[in-house]
């Protein structure tokens, strides 16, 4: 019998790359040109847009530059059948404005972490019960062998959801899976990177300061559910500081 059905085309479009490990500027280039054309990171340097003639021809220069310098890239097509939805993905290029959740699966929810919470985490539930899930739950485990329970979200954990993604920190892959795009978070995502993972990158100048003020909620305060207490504030007045400025 004649299969008369007609398979939809790929939705996506993939940028796929490992870049060398040096010169540092290179890797700056290349997430600048990242984000000028719109694209998302999806999980580890791997970067999706929308299917079209001009995303294709974006991603293959991008492609072509990276190459030349040294590095390894590959574009390609894509349908998602498992660990995200098309509609998880369009959600990503929803036309930036003010902060705002963006999903109603992310409700509240219990959000997985590991103990002896620090900087990424600190910031990161402060961003989820914020402006992703205002009745968030946080449950705290050992960094190792912990299985989640239906409907339980992972951050900053390995095998997380939500977790480090490349060279981005945790607080950097929730700004960018939940399009979260304000001047103001991105300034704080900076802070937080060059705290949490030390590269310098952003060569934030208060990046020095902030990292004795998290270490001091950390030292003071043995129990997660306080550090977190204590820290929300810190990023509040924060956050409104960067968005007066």
């Amino acid at each position: 019998m004649k299969n008369d059905s007609i398979e939809s085309p790929p939705q996506w479009l993939l940028l796929i790359h490992q870049l060398p490990p040096k010169p540092d500027y290179f890797r700056v280039k290349v997430n600048r040109r990242l984000r000028k054309i719109g694209a998302r990171l999806l999980k580890n340097s791997v970067y999706v847009l929308p299917r079209s003639d001009e995303g294709l021809e974006d991603f293959q220069w991008l492609a072509r530059e990276i190459a030349a310098d040294g590095g390894e890239a590959t574009v390609c097509e894509a349908s998602f059948l498992e660990g995200i939805t098309d509609k998880e993905i369009t959600a990503m290029f929803d036309p930036p404005g003010e902060p705002q959740a963006t999903e109603t699966d992310y409700t509240g929810r219990t959000w997985v972490t590991r103990e002896g919470a620090k900087v990424d985490r600190m910031a990161s539930a402060w961003l989820i019960r914020r402006f992703i899930d205002e009745k968030a739950r946080f449950k705290f485990v050992p960094a190792k062998g912990y299985r989640p329970a239906s409907g339980e979200l992972r951050f900053d954990m390995y095998e997380g959801e939500f977790t480090h993604e490349g060279d981005a920190c945790t607080f950097e892959t929730l700004l960018t899976r939940f399009s979260l795009d304000d001047r103001a978070l991105r300034q704080i995502s900076e802070i937080v990177h060059d705290v949490d993972l030390k590269d310098e990158k952003f060569e934030r100048p208060e990046a020095a300061g902030f990292a004795l003020v998290i270490e001091g909620i950390a030292r003071t305060y043995k129990d997660d559910a306080e550090r977190l207490e204590r820290s929300a504030p810190i990023f509040e007045d924060l956050f409104r500081q960067f968005r007066r400025a």
